[in-house]
């Protein structure tokens, strides 16, 4: 894992090539979003001949890739923090929430579902029945301390003990498949359109049984971590289809439910602090009615704000600054970057 070495940009805006860089970048982003709209073509393509895959760390397992520009194109259309992460240009000051550009994704309205601002979760919304899949899609918005470190904040959804510290339902989630070579990943995203991909493979959730009658189910998804210049991250996953379930654990096989889309963009707004917006829509599978299910994951996400928070300002000597210390120093190493740029 790795961190960013980048240092929060508070002053950034008293720069003026920074501005002009900043302007073009924009420009670009729009243009692309006009040129190529989201949620027009799939993800990942069941044809051999057209898919592109990397080798993972299991020696002759290959992780298909998906399609990059409509994956960050969709996270873009429904998360504005997300979007402004792309851009480079709204980290420090005046940052974050206050810089977004905050249009709903074309042909839907976001509706409130929670708003109040004396709280870490600010506002809650929701689209129902988003692109016609059923559940609907579901967006927190947070203001943090701490710092602002996309790799450490994932721990609270790939970390099986801080998972079920907010999630008691989780029997376990881990990453079976991480992706051998990161820069084959960045290579595929077009070296820097993106961020920096830090972190990617491929993920295996299992839940238990829930009070309500619920039964277990699993999910594999295709997760991934960028990282920016400025100090902002983004977490993003994709369930995988029905043509990649030999990648499943073995055993006997539960109903499954698919994440269509999450992402969690963290955006640093000064020294110590950050905004995050959560993005998801999560189908339960089986008969349930999302009526009953949406305020199930409603809550359960903003209870993970709730414990995350009081962990990220541990402050010094807690675990929060080990974490960071043990990074650093395995990022320095370049022991947990496999690259064919870089050899021994």
């Amino acid at each position: 894992m790795e961190i960013s070495s980048s240092a929060i940009m508070s002053t950034a805006r008293s720069s003026l090539p920074r501005q002009a860089a900043c302007i073009l970048s924009i420009l670009l982003i729009s243009s692309n979003a006009a040129t190529s709209a989201a949620f027009t073509t799939p993800m990942f393509q069941e044809k051999v001949t057209l898919q592109r895959t990397a080798p993972s760390k299991t020696c002759g397992v290959e992780i298909e890739l998906p399609n990059f520009d409509e994956m960050f194109g969709r996270i873009q259309a429904v998360s504005p923090l997300a979007k402004l992460a792309f851009s480079g240009c709204g980290a420090g000051e005046g940052g974050g929430f206050e810089a977004i550009d905050d249009k709903p994704p074309a042909g839907y309205k976001w509706k409130t579902v929670e708003k109040n601002k004396r709280k870490i979760v600010h506002q809650i919304d929701r689209i129902d029945n988003f692109q016609n899949l059923g559940p609907p899609i579901l967006r927190w918005r947070a203001s943090m301390e701490g710092p602002c470190h996309g790799v450490m904040f994932a721990e609270f959804i790939m970390n099986v003990e801080k998972r079920q510290a907010w999630d008691p339902q989780i029997e376990n989630v881990c990453e079976m498949y991480p992706v051998y070579d990161l820069d084959t990943a960045n290579i595929a995203m077009g070296f820097g359109k993106f961020g920096d991909c830090c972190k990617l493979g491929v993920g295996y959730t299992k839940t238990k049984a829930h009070p309500i009658g619920i039964s277990p189910r699993e999910q594999l998804t295709l997760c991934g971590i960028q990282k920016f210049d400025d100090g902002s991250a983004l977490m993003w996953g994709t369930e995988m289809e029905e043509w990649h379930d030999h990648l499943l654990p073995e055993g006997e096989r539960l109903t499954r439910a698919k994440s269509h889309l999450f992402s969690v963009a963290l955006v640093p707004t000064g020294e110590n602090k950050f905004d995050v917006e959560y993005i998801l829509q999560l189908d339960f599978g089986g008969n349930l009615p999302h009526w009953m299910t949406a305020p199930l994951v409603l809550d359960s996400v903003k209870n993970m704000f709730s414990v995350a928070q009081p962990w990220l300002k541990g402050g010094e000597g807690s675990e929060v600054e080990q974490y960071l210390k043990e990074t650093k120093a395995l990022e320095e190493s370049f022991d947990d970057r496999n690259s064919i740029l870089f050899t021994p």
